[in-house]
């Protein structure tokens, strides 16, 4: 296929390298980050998009895919694909899926799971909202990309399941690390404690996958000082979609708004910028119970 791809930052640029590596011609744009091996650089987002199959969008956030929708979709041909891979809002997702209707053209929000070094492996998971139409035509370039890509319904869908999956995660690292904290106080080791909960009830991605506590577990950024697997200021921004999407859902979702409360502290009043979102496990050794 003939691919632009609009946004080569950390997660952009080994998506776009992984389809350069499978044989497809792909023509990048990025307002400041390098090209890529092996993707020809445009001058701006609107060349990119021209005659391509499929246009794949990796961007920070929703005001700024709404910016490059309105310079990208004008440029695009007649039922060619925005295949939208950032994490936005639900209803800029939709705004710009109305957006592409009108033009004749398909639109996906796929918004991924993996992190930078499942973009760069090639084994993503994409939570793809769109027409069955679309999905079909980008089904092969998610196979490239990642090791999944669900379905999950009409436009917006992929990103209201990035948001409720990424709420749940939040707020289980949260309870993760306070049970370790309160571990430490009641004099219980923390291997120990791996070694039960880990196979009992509390099982949990966050204590056996990614483990906060250093030296427990399987590796995991809590073995490298803490530094981002992902990022602490990336949690918060998706505690804030997701609450922000309650709110418009009239949904009740209190442990969301109390996960979103905590790491905005975490991240905006105490050390927790530039930090792995685990890092809530030092900070509760730290505090003491509030009255």
């Amino acid at each position: 296929m003939k691919i632009g791809f609009i946004g080569l930052g950390n997660m952009g640029s080994p998506m776009a390298a992984n389809l350069v590596a499978a044989g497809h011609a792909v023509t990048g744009f990025d307002l400041a980050a390098p090209a890529p091996e092996g993707v020809t650089m445009a001058a701006s987002a609107a060349e990119a998009a021209t005659g391509q199959d499929v246009v794949i969008t990796m961007l920070p956030n929703g005001a700024i895919l709404k910016s490059v929708a309105a310079e990208v979709i004008p440029a695009m041909a007649k039922g060619a694909v925005l295949l939208d891979c950032s994490t936005v809002e639900v209803d800029a997702a939709r705004e710009v899926a109305g957006q592409c209707e009108a033009a004749g053209l398909g639109f996906l929000d796929a918004p991924v799971s993996g992190g930078v070094g499942g973009a760069a492996a090639g084994t993503l998971t994409f939570m793809v909202g769109g027409s069955d139409a679309a999905f079909a035509t980008a089904k092969p370039l998610f196979d490239i990309m990642g090791q999944k890509a669900v379905h999950c319904g009409p436009a917006g869908n992929g990103q209201a399941a990035k948001i409720c999956n990424n709420m749940i995660l939040g707020v289980t690292m949260i309870a993760t690390c306070e049970a370790f904290a309160l571990a430490d106080k009641l004099g219980l080791a923390r291997d120990k404690m791996f070694d039960v909960v880990s196979t009992s009830s509390g099982y949990s991605w966050t204590m056996n996958a990614y483990c906060p506590a250093p030296g427990v577990g399987p590796q995991s950024p809590a073995d490298n000082g803490y530094k981002p697997g992902f990022a602490a200021e990336l949690m918060l921004k998706d505690l804030r979609l997701s609450q922000a999407a309650a709110e418009a859902a009239d949904a009740d979702t209190p442990m969301g708004q109390a996960a979103a409360a905590l790491y905005e502290q975490f991240v905006e009043r105490e050390d927790g910028k530039g930090m792995d979102f685990s890092a809530m496990l030092p900070r509760f050794e730290k505090r003491h119970r509030e009255l």
